[in-house]
């Protein structure tokens, strides 16, 4: 089904107020599984706003007309349209009844005859009860499109169509599911270039690559007209993309790592070291701690961590992590020799399954003759300790360190997945 959104009011296309309306229907119609091809604004005139009918009728199969439906002789949707339609208008019962206990229930209000106009609908429409104001909306279906006229208000619109519109439109309409598939390791321009024909044959399912900072979200979507049949069409094409290997070799499945738009790798690696009842600790010079705060934000952090360092001066990490000063003095704090110092002393220090080194430069400036984004990452257990050095070129201070941690926490998803 494609649709058309008609937004009816020149105080629209004067700026007096905003069009949420187009937005919110936009989302509720993607959930539905239908397509919005095209959204016009037109201002409160007969002549323009037939004209406007005429192009969507030709065009689209589902055509929604929002505001115009009040008193006032410049609310003319209802009117135009059916004379577009060549219907007459009737009055509808209900919302008559809900008219008059209006003007009962308030004697200060008084009830001119353009009051009525809000209670008539195009005849042969289903009406769309207002719940909160009094201009009835309504469903008519002629020359194989659906004509939905709706109130302006966003007060009124929404549970207008949350109630009755959606319930109406679900009855004929698959809806759309989707699925996130995240990845870590990989651009989004090689990610890409690797389903090139993945997406070059799509039709449906969809497939949407999101480039986030570090990491990818491809967004599978298929039309259905139920989640169990998505799901046979979603296994399918995401069983096709994990199998299609990277331009070095490595299959897009061991760089996929979760699911869903909330998830993240520090999710991923707090919950695995959850499961397997493992314990992490952290010496952070780089970061600044804000790996161990990546983990306080999960509920339950004190079950897999138990405390950690932030140590930036070359002083603190030989004092605090109890590291000889000649041997880092020797060897630099941008170093694996340093990186993995600091995670085994940290892990030793703690008592800890897993203990991380990160230590590096943020730049803008280097450091130790090591450019900016020079960074060495420390993994401590108590069977080995090796260190991975990551060179992440001209970024933002923030980036760099954001990176970095989820390099760390991708260490610990993979240690825990090897496991």
């Amino acid at each position: 089904m494609k649709a058309e959104i008609i937004a009816v009011g020149t105080e629209l296309l004067t700026g007096q107020i905003v069009n949420t309306n187009a937005q919110f229907l936009s989302e509720k119609f993607a959930e539905l599984g239908i397509d919005v091809f095209y959204q016009t604004v037109v201002g409160d005139n007969e002549n323009r706003l037939l004209s406007v009918i005429d192009i969507a009728s030709s065009r689209s199969n589902l055509v929604v007309l929002c505001g115009g439906l009040g008193p006032t002789d410049d609310d003319l949707t209802k009117q135009t349209l059916a004379k577009y339609l060549g219907r007459h208008l009737e009055f509808d019962e209900q919302a008559v009844q809900r008219l008059d206990a209006f003007f009962a229930t308030r004697p200060q209000f008084t009830r001119t005859p353009n009051n009525e106009r809000q209670a008539q609908l195009i005849a042969g429409s289903v009406p769309l009860q207002n719940t909160t104001g009094l201009a009835v909306g309504g469903i008519i279906e002629q020359n194989a499109v659906t004509y939905v006229v709706l109130p302006g208000p966003p007060s009124e619109l929404i549970p207008m169509v949350t109630d009755q519109l959606v319930p109406y439109l679900t009855q004929s309409n698959q809806r759309l599911y989707s699925r996130v598939l995240r990845f870590f390791g990989i651009g989004e321009s090689q990610l890409v270039t690797v389903l090139a024909d993945v997406i070059k044959d799509q039709t449906d399912p969809t497939i949407a690559p999101y480039a986030k900072t570090g990491e990818v979200t491809l967004r599978l979507s298929t039309k259905a007209v139920s989640e169990e049949a998505a799901g046979l069409k979603l296994d399918k094409l995401e069983e096709r993309i994990m199998a299609i290997k990277t331009l070095d070799g490595v299959s897009l499945s061991d760089l996929h790592y979760g699911y869903g738009d909330d998830n993240s790798l520090a999710r991923t690696a707090f919950d695995l070291l959850k499961e397997k009842g493992k314990t992490v600790t952290a010496a952070e010079s780089l970061t600044a701690g804000l790996f161990q705060a990546s983990l306080a934000e999960f509920s339950g952090a004190s079950q897999v961590f138990s405390g950690g360092f932030v140590t930036y001066s070359m002083e603190e990490k030989a004092k605090m992590l109890k590291i000889p000063l000649t041997d880092l003095q020797a060897h630099g704090v941008v170093s694996a020799f340093t990186a993995e110092k600091m995670a085994d002393q940290a892990r030793k220090l703690t008592d800890s399954d897993f203990g991380l080194g990160l230590t590096g430069v943020a730049g803008p400036q280097e450091l130790e003759k090591q450019p900016a984004g020079t960074v060495f990452i420390g993994f401590a257990s108590k069977e080995k300790v090796y260190s991975l050095k990551l060179e992440l070129g001209s970024r933002s201070r923030s980036d760099i360190r954001y990176i970095t941690v989820l390099h760390a926490f991708n260490l610990i998803r993979q240690t825990l997945l090897k496991d």
